[in-house]
């Protein structure tokens, strides 16, 4: 397919996981796509893994409204212009909230809701420089419900997705839609972060994950990537303001 012929995408967190599902989602769809990282090390290598001039490697720390402003300049400078960004990068957290300390809670909110604020208000004034265009911010399962342990975590999900909602009323007259996307437990790197820290993550932890979901599997990157793929491309022309749940099925009951 090629929907996003001659569009023009950021992605953060574009070196891994979801992120970098989806860079390699639009760029098959047509799009040139700025990689947008805290890792600049992973950025780089992960954009000459795919050696494309489609692809294009920015450090980005999305706590840092020069780090936004920055990658939207990249986009800009190399690829001309911004229809797309999926502001997608975020930090784990698993704990009771007595180990909640301050330092510990603003990292959380900063980089999981401000920084998908930063990431969007950066992006804006290059969507409406264009006539318009998307954005479609990674919210999670946990941000449309709620599980025990989770709290800052679920906290900044649920406001990414209030976020969502108030720029969709926002920018709709300027032509830009702006949707998010929550999935469930997907096999990324993080998984293992969201299990306390585990180098690997134990078979019988993961099938509990999967026994939760009713279509029995857990979530992979790549059906984020299919889901914001759609949700940028004109398929989707009339959704806005709606959140796409990616769960098998968890919250039909």
């Amino acid at each position: 397919m090629t929907r996003l012929e001659g569009k023009v995408a950021i992605v953060t967190g574009g070196a891994s996981g979801i992120g970098l599902a989806t860079v390699r989602r639009l760029v098959d769809e047509g799009a040139s796509v700025v990689l947008a990282d805290f890792d600049e090390g992973a950025a780089i290598a992960t954009a000459a893994e795919m050696d494309s001039d489609r692809v294009h490697p920015v450090a980005a720390d999305v706590s840092s409204t020069a780090g936004c402003e920055g990658m939207v300049d990249a986009a800009l400078g190399t690829f001309g212009g911004l229809d797309i960004l999926h502001a997608n990068a975020g930090v784990p957290f698993t704990g009771e909230v007595g180990s909640v300390d301050d330092e510990t809670l603003d990292r959380v909110i900063d980089v999981n809701l401000k920084g998908a604020f930063r990431s969007s208000r950066a992006a804006v004034p290059a969507l409406r420089e264009k006539g318009g265009g998307c954005i479609v911010f990674t919210s999670s399962l946990q941000g449309v419900i709620a599980r025990p342990n989770y709290t800052p975590y679920t906290a900044a999900k649920h406001g990414v997705i209030g976020l969502m909602k108030g720029l969709a009323l926002e920018l709709a007259p300027d032509g830009i839609r702006v949707n998010a996307i929550a999935p469930a437990a997907t096999e990324t790197p993080m998984l293992a972060e969201f299990l306390g820290g585990m180098g690997s993550v134990p078979e019988e932890a993961l099938e509990r994950f999967r026994s939760s979901i009713p279509l029995g599997r857990m979530a992979t990157p790549e059906d984020s990537a299919a889901a914001v793929a759609f949700l940028v491309s004109d398929d989707a022309a009339m959704i806005t303001g709606h959140t796409l749940v990616l769960d098998g099925g968890t919250t039909a009951g």
